[in-house]
């Protein structure tokens, strides 16, 4: 299976116009956007795997087109070890380049297992030695954001008339406004729904010390990025007074990152995004690592639906699954359009992995190519 082309597409998809979201200095509205990588060897297998925007759109796609791509043509696509190292050393390892290169590799890797899935004739997770059992879920995305406390409720309730049976909510704004819009929605809902909360990396430390434990009191499950990632200090010391799960990593890349993340011993759930962290093959060596230190793994969930399916393929693989992040957004083309649907929301709030060959999903190519960044 020798790799013909690599190709990276700029995808951007327009939102309704009366849509928005806001979660601190996060604002979404116009387009969702995300890179799309086609993988295609020479007898014709297609792969695809997704690479974060990053807010670099054209960027991320120029590395993989212009610098990645010629480094995986003529290689054998199913040596997924082989290719991830050999990126590794010739970009990541002593560029100085390496969150980009990271994600890009991610997007390429995804792509690869996509590959080696259609080959076999098998689903991912079976590919990976799992299971198709039922991953506990919570609504995440662009959804629960900075609203008014009673607004926040009737969508929290919305979500749970969906099917949901935990929910994320947003942190990072005044602690009085987070403190008021957790407390609305937590007595809103029946206490068999679980609740999370994420700072968004927002948090200095002594307001994680207010924080922490007005919402462990509160009955959160963690809290997430209370810290910017490279904060490890502020994360060592939150964890010797923090009487709630901390939960990060979804802006860390590669098992490099995440040993010196587990290494202080202060993480509740470790959350690598497969778009981001290094793709399939290093996720499955973090959540090794996560899993030698009894920390079960949450990934964090990018944009489109190649992602939301290689993730539950991902849980379903391993031995410390945590929770799966399903896209809750009013309004993301990039998760419902391009293809086939990643998941289905069970009676108990559970997802499992999609059966067909590879990651499962079918890709519309034509819409993608129709909505192709050009500046």
């Amino acid at each position: 299976m020798i790799i013909e082309s690599v190709e990276a597409l700029p995808v951007a998809m327009p939102l309704p116009a009366d849509y928005s979201f806001r979660a601190g200095p996060f604002r979404f509205a116009g387009f969702r956007s995300a890179v799309a990588v086609k993988v295609t060897t020479r007898d014709g297998i297609v792969g695809w795997g997704e690479a974060m925007n990053a807010r670099s759109t054209q960027a991320i796609t120029t590395l993989i087109n212009r610098t990645l791509a010629g480094l995986v043509v003529g290689e054998d696509a199913s040596a997924v070890n082989a290719i991830w190292d050999k990126i590794y050393r010739s970009c990541i390892k002593s560029s100085g380049a390496d969150a980009g290169f990271a994600i890009g590799l991610s997007g390429i890797d995804m792509a690869l297992w996509d590959i080696r899935g259609k080959a076999a004739g098998m689903p991912l997770y079976r590919l990976l030695g799992g299971w198709s059992n039922g991953i506990r879920t919570y609504a995440g995305g662009l959804s629960l954001g900075f609203e008014p406390p009673e607004k926040l409720a009737d969508e929290a309730l919305g979500l749970v008339e969906k099917g949901f049976r935990a929910l994320k909510l947003r942190a990072g704004d005044t602690l009085e406004m987070d403190f008021a819009r957790a407390r609305k929605v937590r007595e809103s809902l029946p206490d068999s729904v679980s609740l999370m909360i994420d700072a968004n990396t927002l948090y200095s430390l002594e307001e994680c010390r207010i924080a922490a434990p007005r919402f462990a009191d509160m009955g959160f499950l963690w809290l997430e990025e209370p810290f910017p990632p490279q904060n490890l200090a502020a994360y060592r010391r939150a964890g010797h007074f923090a009487n709630i799960a901390l939960a990060a990593g979804e802006n860390h890349f590669t098992r490099y990152d995440f040993q010196e993340l587990l290494d202080i011993d202060a993480i509740g759930h470790v959350q690598p995004d497969l778009s981001k962290c290094g793709g399939i093959t290093e996720a499955l060596r973090i959540a090794a690592m996560a899993s030698a230190r009894h920390v079960p793994l949450s990934p964090h969930s990018a944009t489109t639906s190649l992602n939301y399916a290689a993730s539950i393929h991902l849980l379903s693989a391993i031995d410390n699954p945590g929770w799966f992040e399903a896209d809750a957004s009013a309004a993301n083309p990039l998760h419902h359009d391009i293809g086939t649907k990643p998941y289905e929301i069970e009676n108990d709030g559970t997802v499992r992995p999609l059966d067909g060959p590879g990651i499962g999903i079918e890709i519309d190519e034509d819409l993608l190519r129709a909505h192709v960044l050009t500046d």
